[in-house]
């Protein structure tokens, strides 16, 4: 059964040559736990996946490292073919170990190797957009992105990638990208906690670049969570409806991808990034992070 989408939080923003939904879907949650093996309940999965599509959310968020070769399997076993209106986003430059590691994988022959797996496990032609994941499980780090970056603009010139972009990169590395080769997005971390990008997202927001934040909850601080909680509690909200709602009006350029392997979850998190906050809540938010 289909149901009829109904306008989600936050518009849409042009990614790229694609019109995508601001509120966007991360399939990463699908797998097992830690990223690992596949899911508990695969049907499940599935209808996660198939709501996504039916409540119209056009951006969805993955990577072969999911499981790894969960998500994409998952994603092309579910909405395969694609509708012109899907965009599928992914990244390369990790791999994974058998202790869940998440080791890099960035010399011009892994990140082709990964590029043509991405594309095989999704069954597309070409990939909608790959992300050059930089840094390493504790965030950006320090280096030229020059031949990582450079690999993936000779595969798109190729034509097996559509557009192209950065995660987890310092503001060094999105400069050195963009003297290589257009960009529609930066991912990084980025909450109410974590505003140490606040200067980038406007600079990209000014040159129509998208912003899409990860872990709208992630480092928090004890004291930090609380004055979230109080926020949320004075609104009848939870403390995440309340962080993804504070994204969707830090900037237009913004764009979620919070996951989840939870239908009614999914929802929850849909009427949540539409809370309506206020000037004074606003004021209070911003706080939390300065």
């Amino acid at each position: 059964m289909h149901t009829s989408p109904t306008p989600l939080p936050g518009g849409t923003w042009t990614l790229g040559d694609a019109e995508v939904t601001r509120f966007g879907y991360g399939a990463m949650q699908l797998t097992g736990p830690w990223v690992m093996g596949p899911p508990a309940d695969h049907n499940g999965a599935l209808d996660v996946l198939r709501t996504v599509a039916d409540l119209g959310i056009t951006h969805i968020d993955t990577s072969d490292a999911y499981g790894p070769r969960v998500t994409n399997a998952l994603i092309r076993e579910a909405l395969h073919p694609y509708p012109d209106s899907l965009f599928i986003a992914t990244k390369v430059g990790a791999n994974r170990d058998a202790q869940g590691g998440w080791p890099t994988a960035r010399r011009p022959e892994d990140l082709r190797k990964q590029v043509h797996e991405n594309l095989a496990s999704l069954g597309v032609e070409a990939l909608d957009l790959v992300n050059m994941r930089m840094g390493d499980a504790e965030g950006p780090q320090p280096g030229s992105l020059a031949e990582a970056f450079g690999t993936l603009a000779e595969l798109q010139r190729e034509g097996l990638i559509r557009h192209l972009g950065v995660s987890n990169a310092t503001e060094e590395q999105v400069a050195e990208a963009r003297g290589i080769a257009p960009i529609v997005c930066v991912q990084n971390m980025y909450n109410l906690a974590h505003r140490q990008d606040d200067a980038l997202v406007d600079r990209l927001a000014a040159d129509g670049i998208a912003y899409v934040p990860f872990f709208p909850l992630g480092g928090f601080t004890p004291l930090q969570s609380e004055a979230l909680s109080v926020v949320a509690a004075r609104l009848g909200a939870t403390p995440m409806s309340v962080a993804l709602a504070w994204l969707l009006r830090r900037s237009p350029n913004i764009l979620l991808i919070p996951g989840t392997s939870s239908v009614a979850h999914l929802r929850e998190n849909i009427a949540g990034a539409g809370l309506s906050l206020s000037e004074a809540d606003v004021a209070e938010l911003d706080g939390i992070g300065r």
